[in-house]
């Protein structure tokens, strides 16, 4: 009985020892990670993922590392900007291990390293622009913030590839003055605008009256030239009349009788000139008897006429 109870137990203990001595011998590296191989305490070798065999007692997995891109938090820090103005920043760094023997042994750990790296840049610089420029370059921070923590990282075998700040948070008072001043330059921008609004429709008034007298203008300019165009056309019409009647009357002067007609007509034009020369005035030039020689010329006429008319007949 003692017997089988101590040959279970030795087969037990041997049992754990073959566990052992294969969990130390065989190894299985998966394909995210690299592992650091150590021999008797010295660095062996990076094995890459799969399967791997180890000395027992000699060899051992010192270091794992991810080779993923990984993602760092920077927690929220108070800085200071050029303007003496204090805000609180936090960002994120994304960074990956590129050699695993350096990350291992250049650097207790890369990790803490970075986030230190990356707020102590990230104060550096915010300290060299104003609180405005801070929230209009963030581009340009991040950038630095990658360009300085590369180059302090470089020599721990990981790459920084990129840094996001994600707040940029300043105190309840300068985010009150902040928006008083954002309301100040609301109101100056209205002010400038309805000032603008106002210059520009004065102007357009002033051109629209400047054109309405332009208008007028050219409106009785043009009724002046009509005017004269209309008169002129009259003159002409008459004096063209005029001339056709002197034309007519000249053609009949010199027609039989016409020399007659026209001495008789002066006459006939002479006497009631005269006749009204005469009762107009109060004095006498000559005698009244001959405001009555018409009279007797159309008796004449009168006379000569019925004895023609009786010759006739």
């Amino acid at each position: 009985m003692f017997m089988g109870s101590w040959f279970m137990t030795a087969l037990t203990i041997l049992f754990i020892a073959i566990l052992f001595l294969v969990w130390k011998t065989f190894i299985i590296v998966p394909m995210r990670e690299a592992a650091v191989k150590e021999r008797l305490g010295k660095f062996a070798e990076v094995l890459e993922p799969g399967f791997h065999f180890l000395i027992p007692f000699f060899d051992k997995i010192s270091y794992r590392h991810e080779m993923r891109e990984q993602i760092l938090d920077i927690p929220g820090q108070t800085c200071i900007t050029k303007d003496n103005i204090q805000v609180e920043v936090d960002g994120i760094v994304y960074l990956k291990v590129i050699d695993a023997e350096r990350a291992s042994y250049g650097i207790e750990n890369y990790r803490r390293a970075s986030v230190n790296l990356a707020q102590t840049t990230m104060r550096s610089e915010i300290g060299k622009m104003s609180l405005e420029n801070c929230f209009s370059e963030r581009d340009n921070i991040n950038e630095s913030i990658v360009r300085e923590i590369d180059k302090a990282s470089d020599p721990w075998g990981v790459k920084v590839l990129r840094y996001e700040i994600k707040n940029i948070t300043p105190s309840l008072k300068v985010i009150d003055t902040l928006e008083k001043q954002m309301e100040a330059e609301r109101d100056k921008r209205s002010e400038i605008i309805l000032a603008n609004a106002e210059k520009e429709a004065a102007v357009n008034r002033s051109l629209g009256e400047k054109t309405e007298s332009v208008n007028i203008s050219e409106g009785k300019k043009q009724e002046r030239i009509n005017l004269a165009k209309g008169r002129a056309e009259e003159i002409s019409i008459l004096a063209a009349a005029t001339a056709e009647g002197i034309q007519m009357v000249a053609k009949t002067i010199a027609g039989p009788g016409g020399a007659d007609a026209v001495k008789l007509k002066i006459v006939d034009r002479f006497l009631d000139e005269l006749g009204t020369v005469l009762e107009a005035s109060s004095i006498s030039v000559v005698p009244n008897e001959l405001a009555n020689i018409k009279g007797f010329f159309e008796g004449i006429n009168q006379v000569a006429e019925k004895m023609q008319s009786s010759e006739t007949l």
